[in-house]
C-alpha cells in the first residue's frame, strides 16, 4: 500500500533535526515569535547533537504541526532572505548561545543567502580582460577558483598530475579513508552535495568533486597526466614560463597568473629506516596504496598513528592474519557519537526537498566545528599544570579523553599506558575515534611502541631485538608540510627560486597566498592558512579564491599587468603570525606537531578565528602590493577593492 503524502510529509518532519526545522519555520512563516521561549533549543556542544534540541514533547510538536500547516497552506516563503540582525538573532537561537554579530556577515555567504563570488563593475571589462590563469593542481582548491575564474570569463588552464580531479581524494584510496570533518561542511557553498553519512568515505567526496568538475564544465580546461616542472618569471612580458611534462614530453606555456594550489598534503614523507630495500613484500606510504593489493590473511605492519592509521587499522583488522602498529607517539581521539552513522532517509528527503533545511543543517556543522574551541587552546601562563595541558578547560578535555580511553580499553592497563600522551589535548591534530581503542583490543592487533631498528627481508624489528613477521610494510607516516610549492621549481624575480626564498623549512606568505620577489604567483592553502582548530579546508579555498579573483579583477579594471607584495606587508604579516601562534597550543614546548618547523616555528596552520581570515581575504587591498603597467613599476595607497 502506498503512503499517504501528508502521513509521508509528517514521518519525515518528525525525523527532522528540531533546531533546524525551526529555523525553517521562521523562513517559511517569517514570524519570529517562533524565536521566543519555550521554542527556544537548548545548548548543546557535541558535534553530533540530540535531535530533540533538549525541547519538551509538547514543544517539539508544536513546531512541526505549524511546519505542516504552513506547508499544506501552500502559501509563499514569508522570509527568503533574511537581513543581518534577523539572520543574528536566529543563529543565536538555533545554537542556544550568544553568536558574535560579526558572523553574520560570513553565514549569509556560507549559507548562500549572499553570492560569495567577485564581480566585474562593468561588462566592458569582461569582454576585453585578456588575463590567463595557470593553476597547477586539480584538487579542492584547484576546482573552486576555476568556477570562480569560469564565472568571471577568465582563460584558465589546470595541469594535473593524476588522472582525474579530486588531488588528496584521488590520490589516496587506502582501505577506511574518509573525511573527519562533518560532510555538510566540507561541500562547497556554492554546490551542495546530498551525503550518505555524517563523515562519508574518500570514494563519495571523490564523486562529489568530480561532478562539480562536470557540471561546471571544467573539464575542457584541464591537462590530465600533466606536471609542472618548473615556471620561470619573464620580467619584460610580465608572464611566466611555465615548463610542463606529459608521458615523457615536454613543452612550454606562457601565462600572466601562476597559481600552485597543491596545497600541504600532496608530497608522502617516507622514514629513512635502516633496510628498506631488503624486504622483498609491498612497502610503500600509504598515499600509494596499490589497487589491487590484498591484504587477506597477510601479516601488515603499519608504521605511524596519525589519522591515516586511525582509519586504516580499523578497515582491515578483520581481514589480515595480523597487524602490527609502529607508535612513535600516542594521539588524542574524539568520541563522536553518529561518527560512523548513514543519514537516515527522512532526514535526506528533508536535506533535498524542505526549503532552508540543508542551509541551516550546514550552519550547525560549520559552526560546531568551526571558531568555538580555537579560545580554549590560549596558553594560560598562569596555569599550574603546564605539563600536561594549558589551561583549565584544556585539562579538562584531557580528564575527558583519558576517561574515554579508560572506558574502552581500561581493564587492559599496558595499554592504556601506551594510548596516553603526554601532550596538552589539540596540540596536535585531533582525531575522531573510529573504533581505534576497540581495534586495539583485537588478539590479531599489537600497538608498538617501541622504536624500529631496522627493516628485514620479510619482518620489522624493534630495538628491544623482537622481530614481527611482515607481508606488507604501510609507512602512515603525513607528508613533507614545509615544502608546499617550492617543489614545483618556481623562479622568480631575479631569478630566485621558491626553495631558496622558503629554505631552512620556513615558507612565508602574505595571506598565505602571495610571496615577495614573485609576482603575479599565488600559493592556495599555503604557509599559515591551514586550518587547525577544526574548519574545513573547503572554506578556506573558498576565502581564498575569492580573494585571488578580487586581486586579479581589480588589476584588470586599473590597467597593472603584475603584482608583487610589498616587502613590509609580508613581514607584518608574518610577525603577527608568529606572534599570535606563541600565545596558542602549538608553541608548546611539550608538542611536536607537524604544524611546525624543525625551529619550532608554526607554518602550517592559521591562529586566527575563521571569521578573521574571512575578514582578511574577503577583498583584496591595493596598498599591499608594489604594481607594474606598461614598463613602469609603481606603489599604490589605493584602499579600494572589489565588492
Amino acid at each position: 500500500m502506498n503512503e499517504h503524502p501528508a502521513d509521508f510529509l509528517k514521518r519525515n518532519i518528525e525525523a527532522g533535526d528540531m533546531r533546524t526545522l525551526l529555523m525553517v519555520l521562521v523562513q517559511m512563516t517569517g514570524d519570529l515569535s517562533w524565536l521566543d521561549p519555550p521554542y527556544r533549543p537548548k545548548r548543546d556542544i557535541r558535534l553530533l547533537p540530540a535531535r530533540d534540541a533538549g525541547l519538551p514533547k509538547e514543544v517539539q510538536r508544536a513546531i512541526q504541526n505549524a511546519l505542516l500547516n504552513f506547508i499544506g497552506s501552500g502559501k509563499e516563503l514569508k522570509l527568503p532572505d533574511p537581513d543581518e540582525e534577523t539572520l543574528h538573532k536566529m543563529m543565536s537561537v538555533c545554537l542556544g548561545e550568544d553568536v558574535p554579530f560579526e558572523y553574520a556577515s560570513l553565514v549569509r555567504e556560507e549559507l548562500g543567502f549572499e553570492k560569495r563570488q567577485v564581480e566585474w563593475s562593468n561588462s566592458e571589462h569582461r569582454s576585453a580582460n585578456d588575463s590567463s590563469v595557470l593553476i597547477v593542481g586539480g584538487g579542492v582548491s584547484g576546482i573552486s577558483l576555476a568556477v570562480a575564474l569560469k564565472n568571471l570569463g577568465i582563460s584558465f588552464t589546470i595541469v594535473e598530475a593524476q588522472d582525474d580531479v579530486g588531488g588528496v581524494w584521488n590520490m589516496n584510496r587506502y582501505p577506511g579513508c574518509g573525511v573527519d570533518t562533518p560532510n555538510y561542511a566540507y561541500a562547497y557553498s556554492f554546490e551542495k552535495n546530498f551525503w550518505s553519512k555524517y563523515f562519508s568515505s574518500r570514494e563519495e567526496i571523490l564523486e562529489y568533486l568530480q561532478r562539480v568538475a562536470t557540471k561546471y564544465d571544467l573539464r575542457k580546461s584541464i591537462q590530465f597526466s600533466t606536471s609542472l616542472t618548473g615556471a620561470v618569471w619573464d620580467p619584460r612580458r610580465k608572464e611566466w614560463i611555465a615548463t610542463l611534462e606529459n608521458d615523457g614530453e615536454t613543452t612550454t606555456a606562457r601565462t600572466r597568473f601562476l597559481v600552485s594550489s597543491i596545497g600541504q598534503l600532496s608530497d608522502p614523507s617516507i622514514p629513512k629506516i635502516k633496510g628498506h630495500s631488503d624486504f622483498s613484500g609491498p612497502i610503500f606510504h600509504s598515499a600509494h596504496w596499490p589497487e589491487d593489493l590484498s591484504v587477506d590473511g597477510k601479516h601488515v605492519a603499519i608504521i605511524g598513528t596519525g589519522a591515516t592509521a586511525m582509519q586504516l587499522v580499523p578497515a582491515i583488522s578483520d581481514r589480515v592474519e595480523k597487524v602490527s602498529v609502529y607508535q612513535r607517539t600516542p594521539q588524542w581521539s574524539r568520541p563522536i557519537e553518529g561518527y560512523l552513522d548513514e543519514i537516515r532517509e527522512e532526514e535526506k528527503w528533508l536535506l533535498k526537498t524542505l526549503p532552508f533545511y540543508a542551509e541551516w543543517f550546514r550552519f550547525n556543522m560549520f559552526w560546531r566545528y568551526g571558531d568555538g574551541l580555537l579560545q580554549t587552546l590560549r596558553r594560560d601562563p598562569e596555569w599550574v599544570h603546564p605539563e600536561r595541558s594549558i589551561n583549565r578547560t584544556n585539562d579538562r578535555h584531557r580528564e575527558e579523553l583519558i576517561n574515554f580511553i579508560n572506558s574502552e580499553i581500561g581493564d587492559l592497563p599496558e595499554l592504556v599506558e601506551k594510548c596516553i600522551p603526554t601532550y596538552p589535548p589539540f596540540g596536535k591534530r585531533i582525531l575522531l575515534d573510529n573504533n581505534w581503542y576497540k581495534t586495539l583490543r583485537k588478539p590479531n592487533v599489537e600497538l608498538v611502541d617501541t622504536r624500529i631498528e631496522h627493516i628485514g627481508k620479510d619482518y620489522v624489528k624493534s630495538i628491544d631485538g623482537v622481530c614481527r613477521a611482515a607481508d606488507i610494510i604501510v609507512y602512515c607516516t603525513g607528508f613533507k608540510i614545509n615544502e608546499m610549492a617550492s617543489r614545483l621549481g618556481i623562479h622568480g624575480r631575479d631569478g630566485l627560486s621558491l626553495a631558496d626564498a622558503w629554505a631552512d623549512e620556513n615558507p612565508t606568505a602574505y595571506l598565505g597566498m602571495t610571496v615577495e620577489c614573485f609576482p603575479n604567483f599565488f600559493t592556495m592553502i599555503g604557509p599559515n592558512s591551514g586550518p587547525a582548530h577544526g574548519g574545513s579546508v573547503v572554506f578556506q579555498a573558498e576565502c581564498q579564491t575569492r580573494y585571488i579573483t578580487s586581486l586579479i579583477v581589480q588589476m584588470v579594471e586599473k590597467g597593472f599587468n603584475a603584482f608583487e607584495v610589498k616587502s613590509d606587508v609580508l613581514r607584518q604579516f608574518v610577525e603577527e603570525v608568529d606572534a599570535e601562534h606563541e600565545k596558542l597550543i602549538w608553541t608548546h614546548p611539550g608538542v611536536d606537531t607537524y604544524y611546525k618547523n624543525r625551529h619550532g616555528r608554526v607554518t602550517s596552520v592559521i591562529p586566527w578565528r575563521f571569521v578573521d581570515y574571512w575578514k582578511m581575504t574577503h577583498d583584496a587591498q591595493l596598498s599591499d602590493y608594489e604594481f607594474e603597467q606598461e614598463g613602469n613599476r609603481s606603489q599604490t595607497n589605493d584602499n579600494s577593492s572589489v565588492a
